[in-house]
């Protein structure tokens, strides 16, 4: 039996890495020029680049694998890839929103009660998100959604790519 030359866990740091350094750059622009990372554009761009980022970690792997990776080599490696963007992500917006711009939050939370108002949402429902809202705002809280949010997300998307780019190696070689 061949043994690999890489791990699904060394892949998934490698990756995870550079999907999470391309993360951070993609907010550090929205946030520069002002814009809200919570737009439309930011996730799709957010989620092309998680996507992207697992699919280049795949051919990587299978690329110094023989060519072969099992659908769960293609969840871990996914997953870990997930976790490390996660981690750096949340990292960088803490970092950003504590000491850089402090009021880039107060901003998009501003964004938000504006479009709960034209939604026709009640005070009382305003204020009550507000207060949720303002619980996960903090640095350790922003770090610890997103490595769930982005663990999470690269998991499902891995589900699916996984599933199209693996090619296990066969029983009797």
């Amino acid at each position: 039996m061949h043994e690999p030359t890489v791990t699904p866990t060394s892949v998934g740091v490698r990756y995870g890495f550079i999907a999470g350094f391309s993360l951070i750059i993609v907010s550090l622009i929205f946030m520069l020029l002002e814009r809200s990372t919570n737009s439309t554009l930011a996730q799709v761009l957010s989620f092309l680049i998680l996507g992207g980022g697992i699919v280049a970690a795949y051919l990587y792997f299978k690329e110094h694998n023989h060519s072969y990776m099992s659908y769960g080599q293609g969840l871990g490696i996914g997953a870990i890839l997930g976790s490390i963007a996660g981690v750096l992500g949340g990292v960088f917006s803490a970092i950003y929103t504590t000491f850089i711009d402090n009021t880039i939050l107060e901003k998009a939370m501003e964004m938000e009660v504006q479009k709960m108002e034209e939604r026709g949402l009640s005070d009382e429902q305003i204020e009550k998100a507000v207060e949720v809202a303002q619980m996960f705002s903090g640095p350790l809280a922003m770090i610890i959604l997103s490595i769930l949010l982005y663990t999470i997300g690269a998991f499902f998307l891995s589900l699916i790519i996984a599933a199209i780019m693996k090619r296990n190696r066969p029983e009797f070689e």
